[in-house]
């Protein structure tokens, strides 16, 4: 009998298959899996996401903040050296989150995963800012129209002319856009600007005006935009 059982096929001595289908454990290789972030970047992740729950955006500079935005576009990356590439390249995180999408393409590492998560950002901050400033009144929310004007337009390569309408409580109730032109000049159409003031019931009006590359031929325009919108004559119905 002895002799038998040392005579045994060695497929006796197999391991058992698993019962109900159920998988075997995957071999270590020691290799880490395919699409996981390293431990090194993980860590890194996790302490940036501290820093900034701990200290809020002043705690972090703005190379730092914009990883926090990009971790999100590109989770299986090193974002940092394309957070770098960006600030070198715009100046400062405002800028980068509200440049044109075309822009933002020239820099290598950026694709549509990134600029959308840019636009959702700059979309988020316009909104909150705006949400400050309607239906409230002008003279109690000065500092945060003016912050507001900032936010919308103050990062925008080409002039923009807005116009602020206003109830008789001077209550913001609309902002809109008239007129967006190239980076040194902007039309203004009087009667337009009067004609949907009239449309809105609006008592008052508050301009706003930007100069993305603050030349004095720029200023000079404005002014006679001031000029002409303050002359009645132009209102009148031929």
């Amino acid at each position: 009998m002895l002799a038998a059982m040392k005579r045994r096929p060695a497929s006796f001595n197999e391991a058992p298959l698993p019962l109900f289908g159920e998988a075997a454990p995957a071999p270590v290789t020691g290799r880490p899996a395919r699409n996981k972030l390293p431990s090194y970047l993980c860590d890194h992740r996790q302490r940036l996401r501290a820093r900034f729950m701990e200290g809020g955006a002043p705690a972090l500079p703005d190379y730092e903040l914009l990883e926090l935005v990009l971790f999100r576009a590109l989770p299986r990356q090193d974002v940092k050296p394309l957070a770098r590439r960006l600030i070198e390249q715009f100046g400062d995180f405002g800028r980068v989150i509200s440049a044109p999408p075309a822009r933002l393409h020239q820099v290598r590492g950026v694709g549509e995963a990134v600029v959308r998560e840019f636009k959702i950002v700059e979309a988020a901050a316009h909104r909150l800012a705006r949400s400050k400033v309607m239906e409230r009144p002008v003279l109690s929310s000065w500092h945060a129209l003016l912050d507001y004007c900032h936010t919308a337009m103050s990062h925008s390569e080409t002039e923009q002319f807005r116009v602020l309408m206003l109830d008789r409580k001077n209550v913001l109730i609309a902002d809109e856009e008239q007129a967006r032109g190239t980076v040194d000049h902007v039309p203004v159409y009087p009667r337009e600007v009067m004609k949907r003031a009239l449309e809105l019931n609006a008592s008052a009006l508050i301009l706003v005006h930007n100069h993305p590359t603050h030349s004095f031929r720029s200023r000079r325009i404005t002014l006679k935009h001031i000029e002409t919108l303050e002359n009645p004559s132009i209102f009148s119905i031929a």
